[in-house]
């Protein structure tokens, strides 16, 4: 049995032909000492499905954290999934988002006590996240510049993202011109670090949520690091039904009052006063 060393957090909802694409990309990783947790807020039997069946093929563990679905309650699921992680350091990623084979490899590379890591994402049109199969997965084919564009990429700076060419991923990642921030799709952070500032603010909805995450993060003397153009996903394509003012306009109070008040600790996270 090999030690694990890394727990990856994968927040899910409905969305079984997106999560299995993420699930072959973790399969297709070079560092392998880790585990999965699938953050499932309230999807249905078929992830549970998909799940029983994709562990008979894969050579990580996976654990399935559920709850009933009531809304919206992404923020409660991670809080959840926290609690079931295994070992130290957590990498956290959604189910729409397709790893590079160096992904896990990378966070663990530049991990460091008294920091938590920024990675990037890149965003991909519908038709070609529909387009990319296991097979492109396995062969890396989905992070060949040339096929996304044979696929209708359009040319852009942040196709760095996917391959930095003969530019040293270092150096992007020194001149990038966005603060490293927590950022739901691609982060990872100590445990412990996590647990002290009692995770997630769980009346926080869809918007910004992670962000508030990091800058309890930063408040309680956690330093962040970016590695934006060294650790990439690819990031599917999907509706976002959940989107709503009334929760941004309410996110964004929790956060000004966090950054305001320099707040470590909320009150409605892992732990319930």
């Amino acid at each position: 049995m090999k030690q694990l060393d890394t727990s990856i957090i994968i927040s899910t909802y409905n969305s079984p032909d997106w999560l299995e694409k993420v699930l072959y990309g973790y399969n297709n990783q070079t560092y392998r000492h880790f585990e999965v947790i699938i953050a499932d807020d309230g999807s249905t039997d078929e992830t549970r499905r998909l799940l029983k069946n994709i562990q008979e093929e894969v050579f990580y563990p996976i654990i399935h954290v559920w709850h009933e679905d009531d809304g919206f309650q992404k923020t409660k699921i991670l809080n959840k999934a926290i609690l079931k992680c295994n070992t130290e350091y957590i990498i956290m990623s959604d189910g729409d988002c397709i790893p590079r084979k160096d992904f896990v490899e990378q966070h663990v590379k530049y991990r460091e006590e008294g920091y938590y890591l920024s990675g990037g994402y890149f965003m991909l049109p519908m038709a070609i996240s529909k387009a990319i199969t296991k097979t492109d997965i396995y062969t890396e084919n989905c992070f060949n510049l040339s096929w996304l564009k044979n696929k209708g990429l359009k040319p852009s700076f942040k196709n760095n993202k996917v391959d930095s060419g003969f530019i040293n991923p270092k150096i992007l990642n020194f001149f990038t011109t966005t603060k490293a921030s927590w950022n739901g799709h691609n982060s990872s952070g100590w445990k412990k670090d996590i647990i002290d500032v009692n995770g997630f603010d769980e009346r926080m909805q869809y918007g910004g949520e992670d962000r508030e995450l990091g800058e309890r993060l930063v408040n309680n003397g956690i330093k962040s690091k970016q590695i934006r153009y060294s650790a990439v996903v690819l990031h599917l394509d999907h509706s976002r039904g959940y989107v709503n003012q009334e929760a941004l306009e309410k996110n964004l109070a929790i956060r000004k009052h966090t950054q305001d008040q320099k707040k470590t600790w909320t009150d409605f996270g892992i732990v319930k006063d």
